[in-house]
């Protein structure tokens, strides 16, 4: 044993040695060679600059919005206006009182959701072996953003079929609403509520007001069937224990938040109050008026009937938007809720919009339209660098007059 220690080490002695030897040379060549400075990148330019908020002319910022707020193409013209900074409102006009917020009703849909759920929610959707061979179910979950993409990943998990069905039960009740126009479906607004669709059940493209589908799931089962070569397409229940054969998961909930409201997607924003029903176990949008009373909000005056604002029954008043927008600048459960807002004259539905006023890429707002109804529900950064949110409605207007007149109304803040 001592014999085999010692000519361990003699190894070890000898292969140290070889290393150092190397190193020594190497060492000596390195000194030789000679080289210009190590390259240094300058430092990057400030992208973006945090708001910092500078004191104003109050009387004349108030007095500009009075008059812009005066504008008689605003109609019958309620608002709120507040300090993002601080809290405080620094301008009111019947506030409390509600007008039809059109699809400024999804700045409640998508706060609701964030309390309820969490920014980092997912839908997962399964698809289980049916009754006999060959079928297969797919349980809606009320992912409402399949792609063809979706279907290919399914299809690879299962291989074939004969038969491709779809259960829709978690989604109970009528498909269509109190106050919506069925003849909305082929308008591009609106589809009827099943809890899976390619695209929100749009017909030949991804996005934008486009006819939809009368049978949004059964097309969902007929694009995954024609993937697995199945003759068979339909409606059918799941089993409970039924064997998982594949499944997919939604993105994340801000991301979903962002395109509904960009596109001001009725069926996004009817799935994700859905979703927070479910949650619940209880009825939407009833869910969206409990999670924000559990949160301490205001619902006085509020009537609620979708989570989309396609209803002509909706009645919200700016008050209770305008402080979800304060508090989304001020909290960290909303904050999320600022990004998904469209940025003026650069996406969504403002993207036509600000191009010769202040506030091109300064505001951000969701818009509301209806016949005689226009709104504008966001924040805008002033030139101050004082951040300010804002609820504008007019009932019993023109939607281009009044809409020009609260872009009018939104730059001036910026200007401030």
């Amino acid at each position: 044993m001592k014999v085999w220690t010692w000519l361990a080490g003699a190894l070890v002695l000898a292969a140290t040695t070889g290393v150092a030897g190397v190193g020594v040379v190497a060492q000596q060549q390195r000194a030789a060679l000679h080289h210009e400075p190590a390259y240094e990148m300058n430092a990057p330019d400030t992208v973006v600059e945090p708001a910092s908020p500078a004191p104003v002319d109050a009387a004349a910022r108030d007095a500009a919005i009075a008059a812009f707020a005066d504008n008689p193409d605003l109609g019958t013209f309620h608002a709120r206006i507040s300090s993002a900074d601080t809290g405080e409102v620094i301008y009111d006009r019947m506030s409390a009182e509600p007008l039809r917020p059109a699809s400024s009703t999804k700045v409640l849909t998508a706060a609701a959701a964030l309390l309820a759920l969490g920014a980092t929610d997912t839908i997962t959707t399964e698809v289980v072996a049916g009754t006999n061979p060959g079928e297969v179910v797919i349980k809606a979950a009320g992912d409402v953003w399949f792609s063809h993409e979706t279907i290919e990943k399914l299809a690879a998990q299962i291989g074939q079929a004969s038969a491709v069905y779809v259960d829709t039960s978690v989604w109970p009740g009528e498909t269509m609403l109190p106050g919506w126009d069925p003849q909305d479906i082929d308008g591009g607004y609106i589809a009827p509520l099943e809890p899976v669709m390619l695209g929100g059940g749009r017909i030949g493209a991804d996005e934008g007001d486009v006819p939809r589908s009368h049978t949004p799931a059964l097309d969902v089962a007929q694009a995954l069937a024609d993937r697995l070569g199945a003759d068979t397409v339909g409606y059918a229940p799941a089993s409970a224990d039924a064997e998982v054969l594949a499944t997919t998961e939604s993105e994340d909930l801000t991301t979903r938040l962002h395109t509904m409201m960009k596109n001001s997607d009725n069926v996004m924003a009817e799935a994700i109050g859905r979703e927070v029903a479910q949650h619940r176990g209880t009825t939407s949008p009833q869910a969206t008026l409990d999670v924000l009373a559990e949160h301490g909000y205001d619902l006085s005056n509020v009537t609620l009937t979708d989570s989309s604002g396609l209803s002509t029954l909706n009645l919200i008043p700016p008050r209770l938007l305008d402080q979800l927008l304060v508090d989304a600048a001020r909290h960290r459960d909303l904050r999320p809720l600022i990004a998904t807002l469209p940025v003026a004259f650069a996406e969504g539905t403002l993207a036509e919009r600000y191009e010769d006023l202040s506030g091109r890429g300064w505001v951000r707002a969701k818009t509301g339209t209806l016949d005689g109804t226009s709104a504008l529900v966001g924040t805008v950064t002033s030139e101050s660098g004082n951040v300010y949110t804002f609820a504008l409605m007019s009932n019993g207007s023109d939607i281009l007059s009044a809409r020009r007149a609260m872009d009018e109304l939104a730059s001036a803040l910026r200007e401030f």
